[in-house]
């Protein structure tokens, strides 16, 4: 047999092939446009070939002692004990968790014990499993099973053709090899060129030093297509050992952090964190559609402050979150997680706080920005380090933080409190795909309430609508928690994680965010440009004029929102050496010539 033929003609190459040819066929997402990867057939050719190649270099037997040891047939059985429980495990969580292998479901399975394994066990792993996309990979173990006892026979039976022998001298042997290896020679060639790039993008995540940079890679496009159980359950080790890194940075930091004293100036402070909100998108700031009512009538009762220029250091959330759990400013020196969570700050200083998250809680079928985001607020020792009281449950619509909210803090609970309480709500906002952030009863407009000269065919439109009403509905739940503190000597304050592009005319075309472009003015104004507010109360406007006016006169400040931290500081009055009062918006030594530094490369005030 040729050479390059070898490989081939094995019942390794056979199942393997066939075990991720399916693989890659039913674990194609359910979505409308979701389809297989297209370069499939060629990359799985290349790595099954070099799998089989490398099996077929293991010589067949080794003695050993005198006795010999099938060494070949000891490596295919180590490959496949390897190869079939790594298809079944990943086809079996995308059937039970709507997701393939991937870092959080890793990351979940490491921190389960022997009991809450042995309660998934008897919970999952039931008859069903058979008749689910499981079975096809149980087929095909079964039919290689039965095909490697009956394999000789099933040749004679069938009396498949044979390769003619070579002949018997060596320059005629050199030409039959030579001829015979030729198609499968320039079938490598070709899938491994239809493969490099998807190989060295793949590389390239596997090489980053930091999860966020893994994110990020995976973002933009191209990016690395992990069609195969292997690849996804390396990336997922990987992902897990550089959060390791930075989780026990931040731990070390954390575990020596010291208030000096804390004057409580708020007893009550709100923080709202929206998300994807375009700010020429927000009627607050002039947009002509009635998309914010509520804030509209607060602004009017002259107790909430617009601020007029504030932006986001990032435009995708995880990294905006890095920045605003930790006292780390863009400039500073190290990395994020060489500062302190403010919130354990606020909480040796003597506050209570409380987190309700309707992103970032683990769960199997997590993608990588929120695993990425939320890695540290998730990790038990963090977490606990962080926050007296958080939700444990995601939902459809906002709304539900709302639910969460009065089943944790009943009137009766929040009547009696003795800390002061610093309350954070991470909404869903307008977040991608703007159709599922409003309730459906709840919508307001549609494709054909638009005017024709914005010259968007009807589709776009639609989105657009659906935008609006994202907005709308996420006024309504705002609205709902200034209510819950309107009684309560409360400061509330409200902005976007990021901004969002809604078919500007700079890019008529396009909606959601472009994280592999460079930063123009254009970009900047609609990606990082954010609404922001801060409301006091009528208890809090009276007991504190002197932050009243302050706020008042920060309207036109110049602000971006890694420097959250130390506003908030401000608010409730710690003392201690992470405090900076040239990042506090409110204090009187803020620095309004500090530049804004986006995406750590592009200076928003200089565009």
């Amino acid at each position: 047999m040729p050479l390059l033929f070898r490989p081939i003609f094995t019942r390794a190459f056979l199942f393997l092939y066939l075990l991720g040819i399916t693989s890659s066929i039913i674990t194609v997402p359910p979505y409308k446009d979701a389809h297989i990867y297209s370069n499939a057939p060629l990359e799985l050719f290349l790595d099954v070939y070099i799998i089989c190649a490398l099996l077929c270099l293991v010589p067949k037997t080794l003695s050993l002692m005198g006795h010999k040891v099938p060494l070949r047939a000891a490596a295919k059985a180590v490959v496949y004990a390897i190869a079939y429980p790594l298809y079944i495990i990943d086809t079996f969580c995308l059937v039970k968790f709507g997701s393939t292998i991937n870092p959080s479901m890793l990351l979940l399975v490491g921190e389960t014990n022997g009991n809450e394994a042995s309660e998934f066990l008897s919970s999952y792993i039931t008859p069903d499993i058979i008749i689910s996309d499981v079975g096809w990979i149980l087929l095909i173990a079964i039919a290689h099973i039965i095909c490697a006892v009956t394999w000789k026979r099933l040749f004679r039976t069938l009396r498949l053709p044979q390769l003619p022998p070579p002949p018997h001298s060596t320059t005629g042997r050199m030409i039959w090899h030579a001829a015979g290896s030729l198609p499968v020679a320039a079938m490598l060639l070709w899938s491994a060129a239809s493969s490099y790039d998807n190989k060295m993008l793949y590389r390239q995540i596997m090489s980053r030093e930091t999860i966020g940079e893994v994110e990020h890679d995976l973002a933009v496009k191209p990016r690395t297509e992990m069609y195969q159980p292997a690849m996804r359950l390396l990336f997922s080790i990987y992902s897990n050992r550089l959060i390791a890194k930075q989780l026990i940075r931040l731990t070390e930091t954390s575990r020596h952090i010291t208030v000096d004293s804390c004057d409580i100036r708020s007893r009550n402070i709100v923080l709202i964190i929206g998300e994807s909100f375009n700010k020429r998108h927000a009627q607050l700031y002039g947009y002509d559609k009635n998309n914010m009512p509520n804030q509209m009538r607060m602004l009017k009762s002259r107790r909430l402050t617009r601020l007029d220029d504030v932006v986001s250091p990032w435009n995708l959330t995880s990294f905006v979150f890095k920045h605003l759990m930790t006292t780390y400013c863009v400039g500073d020196k190290g990395d994020w997680c060489d500062y302190p969570l403010f919130c354990q700050i606020f909480r040796k200083a003597g506050y209570q706080v409380n987190f309700l998250t309707n992103q970032f809680l683990p769960q199997a079928k997590e993608q990588v920005y929120d695993f990425s985001g939320g890695f540290f607020i998730n990790d038990p020792e963090t977490s606990a380090a962080q926050f007296d009281v958080r939700n444990d449950r995601l939902h459809i619509f906002d709304e539900g933080l709302l639910h969460d909210f009065d089943h944790l803090f009943p009137d009766s609970v929040r009547a009696h409190a003795q800390k002061p309480q610093l309350t954070i709500f991470h909404l869903m906002g307008q977040h991608v795909n703007y159709r599922i952030r409003c309730p459906k009863s709840k919508k307001k407009w549609k494709g054909g309430d638009y005017p024709d000269d914005l010259d968007l065919p009807a589709k776009k439109l639609e989105v657009l609508a659906d935008y609006d009403n994202a907005v709308w509905y996420n006024d309504s739940i705002v609205n709902q928690i200034v209510r819950r503190f309107k009684d309560d000597d409360a400061i509330i304050i409200y902005f976007a994680d990021h901004g969002e592009e809604v078919f500007d005319k700079g890019a008529r075309h396009f909606f959601g965010r472009m994280h592999n472009a460079d930063i123009t003015r254009r970009l900047a104004d609609e990606e990082f440009r954010i609404p922001m507010w801060i409301y006091c109360t009528r208890k809090y406007a009276a007991a504190h004029p002197d932050i009243v006016k302050a706020v008042q006169g920060a309207r036109r400040q110049p602000f971006m929102t890694d420097a959250m931290s130390h506003l908030l500081m401000g608010l409730a009055g710690i003392h201690c050496h992470y405090y900076n009062p040239r990042y506090d918006l409110l204090s009187p030594d803020y620095d309004s010539s500090r530049k804004r530094i986006l995406k750590n490369t592009a200076d928003y005030d200089s565009l």
